[in-house]
């Protein structure tokens, strides 16, 4: 990667890594709102499901060239904001030093039981690793031992209780302006987010951060499955818990 054009100084790129049904796309639209950020929608699970991943004019076919990608967008002047999911491993871009050392990685949780219910919903299938959870704090601990630092972690349950504070929060943190005007937009489907809308239609009918009642789906209260796959991965949200930042 070349030197940032003059006059330009360089910024890492954003990484949101989230638990799945964390809430996170409706964190990513409140980033594509603002119109100041190259945003990326889950490239790097793209990337594994589909070989290959178009961002910012660029295909690419590897992780660690889509890490090249981001860092050259980044250094241009245009700051990513790239959000993924933890229910896929990301070994090859790991072994790249470059992710700890020029990234801004963030985390997102939420509350298992509701995260494992909506996650069940959509995909009852789902192995106990794709809930994510425990992928999610191996790469918390990854950061944190590769940075020597406790990196961001926010949640879905504050982002809708208190949504500018946990916004604004996040911004301060990575080194944005907070925009109270991004915290709202028109609905619709997103053309990145197409190819899996179906796990999206919420935000996609959606014009902003409203905390809405679940809809009747079976829960870890009402199914033994799901109550054993919410006990295995407490652990590791209560430990992700503990590096949230307090909401006002």
């Amino acid at each position: 990667m070349g030197p940032p054009a003059d006059g330009v100084v360089a910024v890492k790129p954003i990484m949101l890594w989230a638990v799945p049904r964390s809430r996170s796309t409706a964190f990513l639209r409140i980033m594509m709102e603002r119109g100041d950020l190259e945003v990326a929608h889950e490239p790097f699970s793209y990337l594994q499901d589909d070989g290959r991943f178009a961002f910012a004019g660029r295909t690419v076919t590897s992780a660690v060239e889509l890490l090249d990608v981001m860092l050259e967008v980044s250094a241009g002047g245009r700051r990513v904001f790239a959000k993924d999911t933890s229910d896929y491993t990301y070994t090859p871009l790991f072994e790249d030093k470059r992710l700890f050392s020029d990234v801004v990685n963030t985390f997102m949780i939420r509350e298992p039981e509701s995260a494992i219910a909506s996650h069940y919903a959509m995909n009852p299938d789902a192995t106990l690793d794709e809930y994510g959870f425990e992928y999610l704090h191996a790469i918390f601990d990854a950061v944190r031992s590769a940075t020597g630092e406790t990196p961001l972690v926010i949640d879905g349950d504050d982002l809708v209780a208190s949504p500018e504070a946990t916004v604004r929060a996040y911004c301060d943190h990575v080194g944005l302006e907070f925009m109270p005007e991004a915290m709202s937009w028109d609905p619709g489907e997103q053309t990145s987010w197409r190819r899996t809308n179906r796990w999206h239609a919420e935000v996609a009918e959606s014009s902003g951060l409203v905390a809405k009642a679940p809809t009747r789906r079976e829960t870890p209260e009402t199914n033994e499955h799901l109550r054993r796959v919410a006990d295995y991965h407490r652990p590791y949200y209560e430990a992700l818990a503990r590096a949230k930042p307090s909401v006002a």
